[in-house]
């Protein structure tokens, strides 16, 4: 696979069972921080703001999205693993044929930007 240039064709080069779950992913970010200034660095989706980041990427069954060991709490991990999403140690994966935990993901966006912005 060739290399992107920008979100939008890091996404259209993805199989068409994966677009619909990237295409939320990114909705989600850029409407819970719309200052986050998004592009593309190590091949993959990648949005900076205050001092930190987040981002994604398109596996063959799934999705993952990195968020950072630093906001997620234990009892955000066992939640999502209790409604079956796969939880790493900074990254959930999301397979395409699992909703997309919008919520959640909001929640711990919301709170990755509240501790950025304390850090600063």
């Amino acid at each position: 696979m060739s290399k992107s240039q920008d979100v939008d064709s890091y996404i259209l080069n993805q199989d068409e069972e994966a677009r619909s779950t990237l295409k939320e992913l990114r909705e989600i970010i850029k409407s819970t921080v719309p200052e986050a200034e998004e592009g593309i660095k190590y091949n993959v989706p990648f949005y900076e703001f205050h001092g930190t980041h987040v981002g994604f990427t398109a596996f063959k069954n799934h999705a993952t999205f990195g968020i950072g060991a630093d906001a997620f709490r234990s009892e955000d991990r066992k939640l999502l693993e209790e409604k079956g999403y796969k939880i790493g140690k900074e990254t959930i994966q999301i397979r395409y044929d699992q909703a997309v935990p919008t919520t959640e993901l909001k929640q711990l966006l919301e709170r990755k930007v509240k501790e950025a912005t304390k850090a600063q």
